[in-house]
Parts: C-alpha cells; structure tokens; sequence
C-alpha cells in the first residue's frame, strides 16, 4: 500500500493551522494542533529549510507559510519531509538501480512515478482545506471500466 508518513500528514496539519496568516509560535500550533512539541519544532525546521515557512525572531516571533496556500503543493510538503516521491529505486534517478541495464520494467515503474508526481502537484494546500471538496476516484471495488463516483471525505460515497 502506498502511504505517507504520519510525520508527512503531521506537516500537512502544521501548514494548514498556519494557513489563517499571522505568526504562531511552535508552542501554540502544537497546542493547537495536539500534535506534540518536539515533533512540531522538527518539522517546522524541515518546512522552514524547504521553503514552505518562514520563522521570525523575537518576543512576537513565531512562524508563518512562506507563500499563500495555493502555492503549495502535496508534492511539495511531500518532498520537505520525506524527499522526492519514487516508488522505486530506477525512478529515483539514474544509475540508482543494480540491475538497470537488463530491468524489462523499470521505464513503466518511472512512468509511473511521474504520474502520481504529477498528481501530487497539481493538489494544492488550500484545496486540501477545503472540507466540501470531493475527488473523483475509481470505484475499486467494483472492476468496471470508466465507472467513477465521487469519494467524500469519512468514506462514504455516493452511487455508482
């Protein structure tokens, strides 16, 4: 199963109780976050030296995103704390790979790669604060081809 990290999704929490604007000090996005302080502290570290928030000294301090919601995206916050998405070592990048000179797959797995990069760019934060928004995604339990419904956020979803 593909899956992010539960340090990726805390991230993702982070930037979005940032994304009201105004600064916030790491203690009060992790009181407002629940998300515990040193983990908060090590992933604002990461966002900050991936360009994705900016921190302030001083007394009023604190933190803020680095650039509006809309241009940030899944990849990006992806790629601030876990690298670039590859699901295999020849997607990766050349030269990464044992056995690349005689692999018969390693081209659809980069097709692959790409695909779900691409995917991943095109999801910006402020459509993941979007609590209406619903995705269209294939209905998997069900192997028909071009049957799509939508999928609505606590699982339910609607006819097929």
């Amino acid at each position: 199963m593909l899956r992010i990290s539960r340090l990726t999704d805390y991230a993702t929490v982070i930037l979005a109780s940032l994304a009201g604007g105004g600064l916030a000090s790491a203690a009060g996005i992790a009181d407002r976050t629940r998300i515990g302080l040193p983990t908060v502290s090590k992933l604002l570290k990461q966002l900050q030296h991936a360009g994705l928030v900016r921190s302030v000294r001083g007394a009023r301090g604190g933190y803020q995103l680095a650039r509006p919601t809309a241009g940030i995206t899944a990849a990006d916050i992806i790629d601030a704390v876990e690298g670039p998405v590859a699901l295999t070592e020849c997607a990766s990048g050349s030269g990464n790979c044992d056995i690349e000179a005689t692999c018969q797959v390693g081209h659809g797995w980069q097709r692959i790669s790409v695909a779900i990069r691409r995917a991943l760019t095109d999801v910006k934060l402020d459509e993941l604060l979007r609590r209406d928004a619903a995705i269209t995604q294939p209905d998997l339990h069900r192997p028909q081809a071009g049957r799509w419904r939508p999928l609505v956020r606590g699982g339910k979803t609607g006819p097929a």
